[in-house]
């Protein structure tokens, strides 16, 4: 009978130890994955940082053109300030589905913006041609491309966090160490591809890659 009680009580113990490793093992990778999705978040702001330092030298730039349209210099410089009113913190993923759809919105009015001014300015062609321009171009290009790219490789990292957070034992440790689910860049039309900014408005634009027909 002792030897018994004995053989249950190791078992137990056993038990104990191997899901105290698992959920030693839990814990650590979510703690790995809510870095990276930290990691991610930030160089999405870095990016879009980078595209904010960019607009005072395009404003300045256009602005020297003669008789180039105001309202829509003033449309882009507000567009900017209206993203520097959203406030989110740039170390750490977004929680609030909500703050980071206005965050999204307010980039997206930015965007927009900058497609107005860059159409505007086809009507400039001297404007076109100057150095300062031709920089500004290939410094835009890039940002945009890597814009799309962060965003991806952020909503990537923060699947692999949410996805792990509702797998069981990582579940478990939820609610006892605080991790919480992290909120989505949310699809917009064409953002399959990553966003062309030509300035090269005299040349035609490439046509747009053919893409294969989904079935439902």
């Amino acid at each position: 009978m002792k030897i018994s009680i004995f053989k249950i009580g190791t078992s137990l113990l056993g038990l104990a130890a191997i899901y105290s490793l698992s959920g030693c093992n839990s814990y650590n990778r979510l703690v790995i994955l809510e870095q990276n999705a930290n990691k991610k978040w930030a160089d999405v702001q870095s990016v879009y940082q980078r595209r904010a330092d960019l607009i005072p030298n395009l404003v300045n730039t256009v602005a020297g053109s003669a008789n180039f349209e105001k309202s829509t210099l003033t449309e882009v410089t507000n567009a900017r300030a209206s993203v520097g009113r959203v406030q989110l913190d740039p170390n750490k993923a977004p929680e609030d589905a909500e703050q980071l759809k206005k965050f999204q919105a307010a980039q997206g009015q930015l965007s927009n913006a900058l497609s107005r001014l860059l159409v505007v300015s086809e009507n400039y062609p001297q404007l076109r041609a100057t150095e300062a321009f031709q920089n500004l171009q290939a410094q835009l290009e890039g940002t945009e491309n890597r814009i799309s790219v962060e965003r991806n490789n952020y909503n990537s990292a923060v699947q692999d966090l949410n996805a792990a957070l509702e797998r069981f034992p990582t579940n478990m440790l939820n609610k006892m160490f605080a991790f919480k689910p992290r909120a989505f860049f949310q699809a917009e039309a064409g953002s399959e591809k990553a966003p062309t900014v030509n300035f090269n408005f005299g040349s035609p634009a490439p046509a747009p890659a053919a893409t294969a027909a989904t079935t439902p």
